[in-house]
C-alpha cells in the first residue's frame, strides 16, 4: 500500500534536515527557539488583550451608571483585569489627595497628568514582549538565509569532491539548504502578522483610555461640585 503524499513529504523533509551539517542544524535550532517563544507570546497576548477588552467594556458600563466616583471605587475590584480600572485608581487617588487637603480639585493639570501616567503604565504592560515578535519577524528570514548559504556552500564542496556538476548531483544539496529559508519564513510570517494585529489592538485600547480620562475628569468635577 502506497504511503499518503503528505506523509511522504514529511519523511523527505526530515531526511533533508537530517542530512544538514552541524551549522545548518544549529541555525534550524535557533529558528525553532524563535518560533516557539513567538507562539507562546502570541497565545498569551491574544488571551490578555481579549480579556482586557471585555473587562474594559464591562467596567465602562458600570462607570457610566454609577452615582459617583466613590461608588465606582467600591465596585472596581470585580473589574480588576481592566486597564481602565488602573487608570481610574490613579485618578481617584490623586483626586482624593487634593480634596482631602483643600476640599476641592485644586489642580486639574496635576490630575490630568496622573491619569496620563496611569495610561502610560497600562500601555507599557500591554506592549511587554512585543519587541520579541518584532525581532522574530525581522531577523528570522536572515537567519534562515544564512543557514541556506551555509548549506549551499556545503553542497558545492561535496560536488567538488565528487567531480560532478549535473543537476542530479547538485539538486539534493540545494534542496536541503533551502529548508533553512523555509523555516525562517515560517517563524517570521506569523510574528509579523500578530505584531501588527496586537499593535492595532493596543492602540485602540490606548485611545479608549484617553477617552476615559476625559469622562473621569467630568465625573470628578461633578462629584466634588456636589
Amino acid at each position: 500500500m502506497a504511503e499518503p503524499p503528505a506523509l511522504l513529504l514529511q519523511v523527505k523533509i526530515w531526511e533533508m534536515v537530517g542530512r544538514g551539517g552541524p551549522l545548518t542544524l544549529g541555525v534550524l535550532a535557533i529558528l525553532l527557539i524563535f518560533s516557539i517563544f513567538s507562539w507562546a507570546i502570541i497565545f498569551s497576548k491574544w488571551s490578555a488583550l481579549r480579556t482586557a477588552r471585555s473587562a474594559d467594556a464591562r467596567f465602562l458600563r458600570a462607570f457610566r451608571k454609577a452615582a459617583g466616583l466613590d461608588a465606582v471605587m467600591v465596585a472596581s475590584e470585580q473589574f480588576k483585569p481592566a486597564p481602565l480600572v488602573s487608570v481610574f485608581e490613579f485618578g481617584y487617588e490623586e483626586m482624593h489627595r487634593q480634596v482631602k487637603v483643600r476640599g476641592t480639585i485644586s489642580n486639574k493639570v496635576s490630575l490630568d497628568r496622573t491619569l496620563q501616567l496611569g495610561i502610560s503604565e497600562e500601555l507599557a504592560k500591554m506592549e511587554r514582549n512585543m519587541s520579541w515578535l518584532a525581532t522574530t519577524a525581522s531577523v528570522s528570514p536572515f537567519i534562515g538565509l544564512f543557514g541556506t548559504v551555509l548549506g549551499i556552500i556545503r553542497a558545492f564542496q561535496e560536488l567538488g569532491m565528487q567531480g560532478s556538476a549535473s543537476l542530479r548531483a547538485v539538486g539534493p544539496g540545494i534542496a536541503d539548504a533551502l529548508i533553512a529559508t523555509a523555516v525562517g519564513l515560517a517563524a517570521a510570517i506569523p510574528a509579523a502578522i500578530f505584531y501588527n494585529h496586537f499593535g492595532n489592538s493596543i492602540r485602540e485600547l490606548g485611545a479608549r483610555m484617553d477617552d476615559f480620562s476625559l469622562e473621569f475628569l467630568n465625573m470628578a468635577e461633578r462629584s466634588v461640585g456636589e
